[in-house]
């Protein structure tokens, strides 16, 4: 071993216990790294900095902006509505349905591309159900990373595999050839976090939600009731024919009528002389008790329970708001019943504030005066105008409004123009930015958004890695690994080599891009084939497979990607993906062995 590969090994080694023991955050390490590589004279300084104008640094930030402008655009709220329909809201099951999906959509899409189209939907999923982002997003991220072996378009490495081959003189594998082992490691690797996640995924750290947390806080602070109870009105109910005024609904009960639905028709706060007619649903909000006594009264048909109203999916676009008469307000003098709030805007008066006085019930003749806090309930978009066209000063944050008019269409053309282009063969740096562009040309994202929706955490740690393959590739300290780990078993087991070849693509890939990792690998693995019996093809296969095995370390772009996000450690990788790389290397070597040897 001469001196360069000895180096360029023990920066290597370095570098993974810098990313265990979290000596710094793991974007300093990589940029630390960087440096070393470039003052020990193992890269050039332009070697040392060409991982900020890589491929696949520029299309992260690509991606990142054009991610921005989707959730901007209100498209991530809509996708996740029809994935809500069909998961239901417990957390294994969301999961496994969410990996599945990610999974199927990494076989034809670009892994990187598809993390980012289902990271805001992930977000905004775990934020509705209230469940910790932590928990879903890492298993997700590693469906994507399996997902990209069910075809030999799914991920860079499967590509470049097939014009390796035809380097060799080999013939090239066809578009399904490698779905076998693709959709074994996936299914094992969904199976593993449904019946392990709990042991082996981080702690369930919650990202605060700030409208959520507001509510939360709304609700606790004013004793509202939170139970929410859908009823079916019948032809035989005594709440027939009568107002909403007339069943005394909350002079009797204490009970909140949130929304009155008819057909696929809502309407939130009804007005106090609505009429109810059969067939109508009425959802409902108050203590349990009263829920159930006003039920046996009007002999009301329960059709489903909700422990809050933030869990009924046809609420999701409501809220409770605080609202306040700012001194020398117009409003100031006049009434509830007078302003018309619940006529005029669908928004619900629940509850008065006067100094250290409260005041519930009907309070619709009660003077307001400067001061006042109101508390109602509707739907966030009639609360912004009830603020926009009258005095009140709005006191509780809403979610963020969605874009209207053509934006989330031009979201989606923008994403599907970037994946288009990458189909047609042009740079994935080039395709990504140019839709990142486009989506600001359009206005989604303004030039003053740009910056922060980059995650430069991620690009840094990405740019400062990427050297360190170059260097392991330069020096021959890639060769001399492979020889290290394959030489000492070229008379053992076939199922043995077939684990070694498995592992050290394992390896390379931490440090390599997949992509690297298999043009250095396939020509020696296909040599040691040939030398050895073993079919070439096959363990060039399992090597290019196996170059997508990066589990333990952040180094991979999805990875590295949802870092961040998810507010991961590199151990919470390690710890994850540890025994995940180990069933992996297994499988694909044990499907490789049955199918491709």
């Amino acid at each position: 071993m001469d001196f360069e590969i000895a180096l360029t090994l023990m920066i290597l080694l370095t570098t993974i216990i810098l990313f265990i023991t979290e000596s710094f955050r793991v974007d300093i390490i990589a940029i630390l790294i960087m440096l070393t590589l470039a003052w020990t004279g193992l890269i050039t300084p332009a070697e040392a900095f060409s991982g900020l104008s890589s491929n696949a640094v520029i299309a992260i930030i690509g991606i990142m902006i054009i991610g921005y402008g989707m959730e901007k655009s209100g498209v991530m709220q809509k996708i996740s509505r029809l994935l809500l329909s069909v998961s239901g809201k417990e957390e294994k099951q969301l999961t496994v349905i969410l990996s599945l999906s990610a999974g199927a959509v990494s076989a034809l899409m670009q892994n990187i591309g598809v993390i980012a189209l289902f990271l805001p939907v992930i977000r905004r999923m775990t934020e509705k159900l209230n469940l910790s982002l932590r928990k879903v997003l890492m298993p997700v991220g590693f469906a994507v990373i399996l997902g990209g072996n069910l075809t030999m378009v799914g991920a860079g490495n499967l590509i470049v595999l097939n014009d390796l081959l035809i380097q060799q003189n080999a013939d090239p594998f066809n578009l399904f050839a490698v779905f076998p082992i693709g959709f074994a490691v996936l299914i094992f690797g969904i199976l593993y976090f449904y019946f392990f996640g709990g042991r082996v995924l981080p702690s369930n750290k919650k990202r605060g939600n700030r409208f959520l947390e507001s509510q939360q806080k709304l609700i606790s602070n004013w004793k509202l009731a939170t139970t929410v109870h859908s009823y079916l009105i019948s032809k035989n109910c005594e709440l027939l024919n009568k107002t909403l005024e007339e069943s005394n609904l909350w002079s009797d009960y204490n009970l909140y009528l949130l929304a009155l639905k008819e057909g696929d028709d809502i309407s939130y706060a009804p007005w106090r002389f609505t009429r109810f007619a059969a067939e109508q649903k009425v959802i409902i909000m108050g203590e349990k008790d009263d829920l159930q006594t006003f039920a046996e009264d009007y002999n009301l048909t329960l059709k489903k329970e909700y422990k809050n109203y933030l869990e009924h999916h046809e609420l999701e676009e409501t809220s409770f708001a605080e609202l306040m008469v700012p001194p020398r307000s117009a409003l100031a003098g006049r009434t509830i019943r007078e302003i018309s709030i619940r006529k005029n805007y669908f928004v619900n008066p629940v509850h008065l504030i006067r100094g250290e006085k409260e005041i519930r019930g009907d309070f619709s003749d009660f003077i307001l005066r400067a001061g006042d806090t109101l508390v109602v309930y509707g739907p966030n978009e009639n609360i912004r105008q009830l603020k926009t066209k009258t005095d009140f000063v709005l006191l509780t944050s809403l979610p963020p409004k969605e874009a209207e008019g053509n934006k989330p269409f031009f979201a989606i053309w923008s994403f599907l123009l970037s994946i288009l282009l990458i189909i047609l063969g042009f740079n994935l740096g080039l395709s990504f930015f140019t839709g990142a562009a486009l989506v600001i040309i359009s206005g989604i994202v303004k030039p003053g958004e740009i910056y922060q929706a980059v995650d430069w955490k991620t690009v840094f740690l990405l740019s400062g890695l990427i050297p360190l393959g170059i260097a392991m590739e330069n020096t021959g300290a890639a060769h001399y690994l492979a020889d290290l780990i394959i030489s000492p078993l070229e008379n053992g087991p076939v199922f043995l080599i077939l684990l070694a070849v498995s592992l050290l693509a394992s390896i390379f890939t931490l440090f390599m891009s997949n992509v690297a990792a298999t043009v250095v690998l396939v020509p020696l693995v296909m040599i040691i084939g040939n030398q050895l019996g073993i079919a070439p093809r096959g363990l060039a296969l399992l090597a290019a497979v196996s170059a997508s095995n990066s589990f333990i370390l952040p180094t991979h772009q999805v990875n590295a990607f949802f870092m961040s996000a998810g507010d991961y450690k590199s151990s919470d990788y390690l710890k994850a993906g540890g025994f995940l790389s180990l069933i992996y290397i297994f499988i694909a070597s044990l499907m490789i062995y049955l199918f491709y040897i």
